[in-house]
């Protein structure tokens, strides 16, 4: 399964983007909306066009880092945010990233790797996350595909892989998804162990 920088460039010159909702999720800007700390660190990753990071930034939120595979979803952003920081725009693997944050935000990047990934993803999540730093975000309760991204799962395998890591704070069906995937979200905040 070819997941790589081509793939996903290729999906942004034919906009075969149907991840993109063209604006902010609704559960993240709620979320975003009652979060008073605006010297947060925040990562997101696989963040595509990224209309959060445009949302956080025109909020005052100027600590927020985009990393994507994509170049040309890493380009959109830079010219529709026209101040964003060139070098808070990461071209690079989530997994080779070193840097640490006190919140990740999760927006169908889970979803968009290759599912036999996921254990890796949850203990890198770990690993780039400060003490007592959070990923929050949203999660597929749905199927979906089993040959090409977006792959699916259940609350029941998720679990699997993120309770050995964190502290499950929340986990619950999504009341407030984008119409398109209302019933088919999950919201999660989910704070750092310290093993």
């Amino acid at each position: 399964m070819d997941l790589s920088a081509d793939f996903w460039n290729n999906k942004y010159k034919d906009n075969k983007i149907g991840w993109d909702l063209g604006e902010i999720s609704p559960p993240l800007k709620a979320y975003f909306d009652q979060l008073e700390n605006k010297e947060l660190k925040i990562l997101i990753p696989g963040g595509g066009n990224s209309y959060e990071a445009e949302y956080l930034f025109n909020n005052g939120f100027k600590n927020i880092f985009v990393v994507d595979l994509s170049s040309i979803a890493l380009e959109n952003i830079k010219k529709r945010i026209l101040n964003f920081p060139e070098s808070q725009l990461l071209h690079t693997n989530f997994f080779d990233l070193e840097d640490t944050f006190d919140l990740v935000i999760e927006q169908t990047f889970f979803c968009a790797l290759n599912p036999i990934l996921r254990s890796k993803y949850a203990s890198k999540m770990h690993s780039v996350l400060k003490p007592k730093g959070k990923l929050v975000g949203l999660l597929f309760d749905a199927i979906l595909n089993d040959d090409h991204p977006p792959f699916g799962g259940n609350k029941k395998e998720y679990l699997t892989y993120f309770e050995p890591h964190f502290t499950i704070d929340i986990f619950t069906k999504c009341y407030n998804s984008f119409h398109n995937r209302n019933k088919m979200e999950f919201f999660i905040k989910f704070i750092k162990k310290d093993n």
